[in-house]
C-alpha cells in the first residue's frame, strides 16, 4: 500500500513512544494521522510535530481500554475522513508483578488495554476497510507475544493473545483486499519500561541483569543473548517499510529475536535454558525488592 497526503493513519497510544514515532513518520509523507491517547497536552504536541513534518494531525482523546470509546474513535475517523487506510493499534502498558502478586484488577486492566482494545478497533474499523476493499490493520505486539518473560505474566499473555487475535483475521481477510500484520518488538528506549503497572520492569531488569553475569559464570552457563536497545524512529522505520509491502509476514523488529521465537516453538526447554542466568537474576532482584 502506498502511502501518501489522501492516506488516513489511525493510531492508538500515539502520545509517546513508538505510536508518537510512527506518527511523524506518516506526516513525512502527506498522511493525515488521527492520534489517540487519554493525554490531550501530550496528544497536542505529537500533533504539532505532525504538522511540522508535512502531514495533518487530527486529536481523539480517548481511554480505549473501553468498548464504547474505541467505537467513538473510529466512528469518528471514518465520519470525518472517509475511511481509514492504516489502524496502528499500539496502545499498551506492562506490568510487573509475580503470578501470585498480580491482583485480578490489574491482570483484567493489563488485556483490556493490551488485547481487547485492538479487538474493538478492528472490528469497528472492518466494515469500511472491506467496502473499500483496502486496508491494513497493525497490531502492536511483543516478543513477550513470543516466548515467556518473568514477573509480567498478564502482559506476556496479553500479547500472545494479540499473536493469536491477528493470526485467525489474516484467515478472514483472505481475498479481501485487507491485510494484518502483528508486530513484535523488544525493548525500545521510551517510558514505557518505568510506567508499568505494579512497579519498573525497566528498573528489575537493570537491577538483574549484572546479577545474571555472576549467575553464569557460577553455573557455567552462558549469558541471555539480550538484543541492542533500539530507539522508537528505529523501530517505527521499520514498521512503516515493512507495512509498505501490503501483506507481510510478522514483523520482528529487533535482530536476532525471531531465532529465539522460532526456538520456543521447537525446542521450549532449550529455549528458556538459553536465558536461565537472567531468570534466575530477576527472581532474586525482584524478592529484593519486595522483601
Amino acid at each position: 500500500m502506498v502511502i501518501d497526503a489522501t492516506s488516513v493513519i489511525c493510531i492508538t497510544g500515539a502520545s509517546s513512544g513508538l505510536g508518537a514515532a510512527c506518527a511523524v513518520q506518516y506526516a513525512h509523507r502527506g498522511a493525515t494521522v488521527v492520534l489517540i491517547a487519554r493525554r490531550a497536552d501530550r496528544l497536542n504536541e505529537v500533533a504539532e510535530q505532525v504538522r511540522a513534518a508535512g502531514g495533518r494531525a487530527h486529536v481523539i482523546v480517548a481511554d480505549v481500554s473501553r468498548e464504547e470509546e474505541c467505537q467513538r474513535v473510529i466512528d469518528e475517523t471514518i465520519a470525518t475522513f472517509g475511511g481509514i487506510d492504516v489502524l496502528l493499534a499500539n496502545a499498551g502498558r506492562g506490568n510487573m508483578a509475580s503470578v501470585e502478586d498480580t491482583p485480578t484488577s490489574q491482570w483484567r486492566e493489563i488485556f483490556a488495554l493490551n488485547m481487547d482494545a485492538v479487538f474493538w478497533c478492528t472490528r469497528a474499523a472492518l466494515p469500511s476497510m472491506r467496502a473499500r476493499g483496502r486496508g491494513h490493520i497493525v497490531a502492536i505486539s511483543s516478543v513477550a507475544g513470543r516466548y515467556g518473560h518473568p514477573f509480567n505474566a498478564a502482559y506476556v499473555a496479553a500479547k500472545h493473545a494479540v499473536v493469536g487475535f491477528i493470526a485467525a483475521l489474516r484467515t478472514e481477510l483472505v481475498g479481501s483486499g485487507v491485510n494484518a500484520t502483528c508486530v513484535c518488538p523488544a525493548g525500545i528506549l521510551t517510558e514505557w519500561a518505568d510506567v508499568t503497572e505494579g512497579g519498573s520492569i525497566g528498573a528489575l531488569y537493570g537491577a538483574a541483569i549484572p546479577k545474571s553475569r555472576r549467575i553464569a559464570q557460577e553455573l557455567g552457563v552462558e549469558l541471555a543473548p539480550l538484543s541492542r536497545m533500539m530507539t522508537a524512529d528505529e523501530c517505527a522505520q521499520i514498521i512503516i517499510t515493512a507495512v509498505d509491502q501490503g501483506r507481510c509476514d510478522d514483523i520482528f523488529t529487533h535482530e536476532g529475536t525471531k531465532p529465539i521465537a522460532v526456538q520456543a516453538v521447537e525446542d521450549r526447554n532449550a529455549q528458556e535454558d538459553r536465558f536461565e542466568a537472567l531468570w534466575r537474576a530477576m527472581a532474586d532482584a525482584y524478592h529484593e525488592q519486595r522483601g
